[in-house]
């Protein structure tokens, strides 16, 4: 028996075998979910059915998130496949070039839209249509990162987003509690993806996260998966409008600077 079986899962956002979408899907499907995908434009439509086929996925549509009509489509499409959903994962997020790097009063008010739009605001938009759905409680995950928190290098008009999705996650928690349906993020650490591959300075990220954080390594898809298993099974029952980290520790840290880094600054 696995903690999915009989759940029918939806998954918004897998662009290619290295997302952190990938990794959630891999999992509830490992453990009898049904999977759902959704991606986004044509471009990426060359990756994302290979993936499903692997995976027996015959559920794998396009969906522009800024609109409501595709938005509508697609969960009606769920509704005519499954009946029901028990699981939505929102693995969608996207921001101008020009408004990461750079100065942060330089972000431009269309690109802020635009970031907002698609990174936060597309969560309610999905939960809505998912709430109906959702007849036997449910679960949506998010994904977040820690620049909604503290400052982080050249993450600009994202941080924003991210820190808008993790009070959108609280907030659909306390409305949509009562129908059971329970709303969490994860927010992983640094994790080499295509979206994070147009943050400027990622590499270095990267590289300085596996240095610092507590437990001296990165994470991975594999193990952003597998919090997604726990907070879309009932082993998380009572767990909502939460943010997780699965960054290795590197959240807790005041200071980021190793002990060999402090020393060699006092000498």
């Amino acid at each position: 028996m696995g903690l999915m079986d009989g759940k029918v899962a939806l998954i918004f956002g897998l662009a290619n075998k290295n997302s952190i979408a990938w990794g959630i899907t891999k999992r509830l499907h490992d453990e009898g979910a049904a999977i759902a995908l959704s991606y986004a434009g044509e471009i990426m439509e060359k990756r994302v059915f290979p993936l499903a086929n692997e995976i027996n996925c015959d559920f794998v549509e396009p969906c522009d998130v800024t609109s409501d009509e595709q938005l509508d489509a697609i969960f009606a499409k769920v509704k005519d496949r499954y009946g029901r959903l028990d699981t939505l994962v929102h693995c969608v997020a996207f921001a101008n070039r020009e408004d990461l790097g750079g100065r942060f009063v330089d972000i431009s008010r269309e690109g802020f839209k635009l970031a907002l739009d698609i990174s936060a605001y597309s969560l309610i938009g999905m939960a809505k249509r998912a709430e109906p759905l959702m007849t036997d409680g449910g679960s949506i995950i998010s994904l977040t990162y820690y620049a909604a928190e503290k400052v982080m290098p050249k993450y600009h008009v994202m941080a924003v987003a991210k820190a808008a999705l993790e009070t959108i996650t609280r907030y659909l928690a306390n409305d949509l509690g009562p129908k059971g349906i329970r709303v969490n993020a994860i927010s992983a650490g640094p994790i080499k993806t295509l979206a994070a591959a147009g943050v400027p300075g990622f590499r270095m990220m990267l590289k300085y996260s596996e240095k610092a954080a507590p437990l001296r390594r990165l994470v991975s898809q594999e193990d952003v998966g597998d919090t997604a298993l726990y907070l879309a099974s009932d082993l998380s029952r009572n767990v909502t409008g939460e943010t997780i980290h699965v960054d290795a520790g590197y959240n807790i840290l005041g200071l980021t600077a190793t002990e060999d880094e402090l020393a060699g600054l006092v000498e």
